[in-house]
């Protein structure tokens, strides 16, 4: 099929109803199965002419990922506190019937062009950076790579499961994808920008203040 057939695509959020439909072929489809996704986190499906075609899971940011970490540049108490604006992708799955050139690749062109705004209308807070990891073992990132994902390097083969690390001995590869250009000095700032906090044009930035030279990394 040409690019040009997939013109009628449309990715959006899965209404309520349509959840156990979504839980199912994911469940049925995906070579991780699935159970639940992790933290914050919303379902969407790919429609083309009134078909599903594809459904995409995000949710929780990775605890701990070195190469992530290292690439954003953000100290420790940043990482934990603000994990919370980048979307996993935990979960994406080209419905059998339905694999065609670059579909997986505008599919998630179009759900990341979304992502934000409807993480705010759900949680409160937008998302600016997208993340997932590739076993190469059994795909070769294509799909991320054709919408500009970036590959970071490997992980060292650790899962983390109730809270506890353990070796599964899979390495992944690491892939972002930043939502805004100034995704990284948004989350690594001296402060909590307000645009992280949904309100871009309502309060003062502090990280816009000349105070002297005194910041306060830890804030919040």
């Amino acid at each position: 099929m040409s690019n040009s057939g997939l013109d009628p695509l449309v990715v959006r959020p899965i209404l309520r109803d349509e959840e156990p439909a979504w839980d199912e072929l994911m469940r049925t489809h995906h070579y991780l199965g699935f159970e639940r996704l992790v933290g914050e986190s919303m379902k969407y499906v790919a429609v083309l002419d009134g078909q599903w075609v594809a459904l995409i899971g995000w949710g929780t940011a990775a605890f701990k990922c070195a190469s992530r970490d290292r690439w954003i540049g953000w100290s420790a108490e940043q990482q934990w506190r603000r994990l919370r604006f980048i979307a996993n992708n935990q979960r994406f799955l080209v419905l059998p019937n339905a694999h065609m050139p670059n579909l997986a690749s505008k599919t998630l062109a179009l759900n990341l062009r979304r992502l934000s705004a409807d993480w705010e209308a759900v949680f409160g807070h937008p998302v600016v950076f997208a993340e997932t990891f590739v076993d190469q073992a059994r795909f070769r990132g294509t799909c991320y790579l054709a919408a500009n994902w970036l590959p970071l390097g490997q992980t060292k083969g650790f899962g983390r499961n109730a809270g506890r690390y353990y070796h599964h001995g899979r390495p992944k590869t690491v892939l972002v994808r930043e939502l805004r250009r100034d995704a990284r000095v948004l989350l690594s700032a001296p402060f909590l920008s307000p645009i992280l906090q949904g309100k871009e044009e309502a309060i003062l930035d502090l990280n816009a203040v000349n105070v002297g030279g005194c910041t306060d990394a830890g804030y919040p």
